[in-house]
C-alpha cells in the first residue's frame, strides 16, 4: 500500500513536471509539412494534373484564422510549384475538434496520501463526485483542473489553372498575389526546430 502511493506521488509529480516543461514552450503551429509523428502543419495530395486536396491541421494553440490563413498560402505555393498561375476553391471547409479534459490537482489528496474521510456521490451531469470535509465541499472547489482545447483543421480542393484568375469567380485566386499579401504574416519553424 505504501509502495502504491509512493509511486503514485511519483508519477503526479512527473507529470506536473512534464506539464509545466509543455506549457512553457507551447506554441502555435508554424508553417511547415505535417509528418507522420507529428499531424499538424500542410499536407497535399494530387488528384488530377492541375487538382489538388490541400489542408493544414493547427494545434491546440492555433487560431482558426491562421489555420485558414496557412491553407491559403499553401494553395498558392502548390500553384507556382507546378507552373499555374492561379487556383480556383472548388471544395473548402474548416473543422473544429473540442477535446475537454479535467485533471486533479496534485496535492488534493491530503497530508496523508489520501487517507481520510470521503465520501463518493452521483452528481447530475457530472457522474460520480467526491467530498472530502478536510479539503472541499461537493458545490465548491473540487480539486479538479478543467481545460478545454479546441483544435483547427482546414481543407480545400483546389483546381489550378493558366493565365488570369477569371474575373467574375469569387473563389478564384491570384496566386502570386496571394504569396506576396499572406507571405509576410506566415511563420516558418526556427531552424534546427520543427
Amino acid at each position: 500500500m505504501l509502495k502504491t502511493r509512493t509511486l503514485r506521488r511519483a508519477a503526479t509529480g512527473a507529470l506536473l513536471a512534464a506539464t509545466l516543461l509543455a506549457g512553457g514552450c507551447a506554441t502555435q503551429t508554424t508553417y511547415r509539412p505535417a509528418t507522420a509523428s507529428q499531424r499538424t502543419g500542410y499536407s497535399d495530395r494530387q488528384i488530377e494534373a492541375n487538382r489538388f486536396m490541400v489542408s493544414f491541421a493547427g494545434n491546440g494553440y492555433t487560431p482558426r484564422d491562421t489555420v485558414e490563413r496557412y491553407l491559403l498560402y499553401r494553395a498558392a505555393e502548390l500553384t507556382v510549384q507546378h507552373g499555374f498561375d492561379y487556383f480556383v476553391l472548388a471544395d473548402r471547409g474548416t473543422d473544429k475538434s473540442t477535446h475537454t479534459f479535467a485533471t486533479p490537482e496534485p496535492f488534493a489528496g491530503g497530508l496523508y496520501g489520501g487517507w481520510g474521510p470521503s465520501w463518493r456521490y452521483r452528481g447530475r451531469g457530472f457522474g460520480w463526485r467526491s467530498w472530502d470535509p478536510f479539503w472541499g465541499g461537493p458545490f465548491w472547489d473540487q480539486g479538479l483542473d478543467v481545460q478545454t482545447i479546441e483544435q483547427f483543421e482546414a481543407h480545400a480542393e483546389i483546381v489550378m489553372g493558366l493565365g488570369p484568375k477569371p474575373e467574375r469567380n469569387i473563389h478564384a485566386f491570384d496566386a502570386r498575389d496571394v504569396l506576396q499579401h499572406l507571405g509576410p504574416t506566415i511563420v516558418l519553424p526556427t531552424p534546427g526546430k520543427r
